[in-house]
C-alpha cells in the first residue's frame, strides 16, 4: 500500500476508471445520455468540460441542447381539442366527399362525351 500506488474509491476518481470509455470502444449515445448532458447543461454545467467528459465534440452538445429546446417549446404551442376541431373535421370529410362526387360526375361526363353518343347536354332542337 505505501508502495506508491494508490488503492480506494477516490482513485477511481484520479485514474479516470468510468469517466470515459476506454479508447476504441465509445459509448452510445442513446437517447437518454444526450437527455442528461443537455440538463446538465441547462443546470449551468460548462459546454467544454460536459463535452470533454462524454467524448463529444462541443458542436454536436449544442446541436442536442438546441434540439431539446426546440421540441420543448413546440410542444407548448399544442393546444387542446375543442369543438371548432371537430367542426373543422366534419367540414373537411364533407369537402371530401364532395370532391370524390364532383370527380366521378366528371369522368362520366368524359366518357358518354367520347362514346358515340356525342355531347349529353348538348343544344336541343325546340318542338315547335
Amino acid at each position: 500500500m505505501t508502495d506508491g500506488k494508490h488503492e480506494g474509491a477516490a482513485d477511481a476518481e484520479t485514474s479516470g476508471i468510468g469517466a470515459a470509455a476506454a479508447p476504441g470502444r465509445e459509448r452510445r449515445m442513446t437517447a437518454g445520455r444526450k437527455r442528461d448532458a443537455v440538463l446538465r447543461l441547462l443546470r449551468g454545467e460548462p459546454l467544454e468540460i460536459v463535452a470533454r467528459e462524454l467524448a463529444v465534440t462541443a458542436a454536436d452538445l449544442s446541436a442536442w441542447r438546441d434540439a431539446f429546446l426546440e421540441a420543448g417549446a413546440a410542444s407548448l404551442k399544442s393546444r387542446e381539442r375543442d369543438d371548432r376541431d371537430e367542426t373543422i373535421d366534419r367540414l373537411r370529410t364533407k369537402v371530401g366527399e364532395l370532391t370524390m362526387d364532383r370527380e366521378l360526375l366528371q369522368a362520366k361526363i368524359d366518357r358518354l362525351e367520347a362514346g358515340g353518343g356525342g355531347v349529353p347536354f348538348g343544344p336541343r332542337k325546340s318542338k315547335r
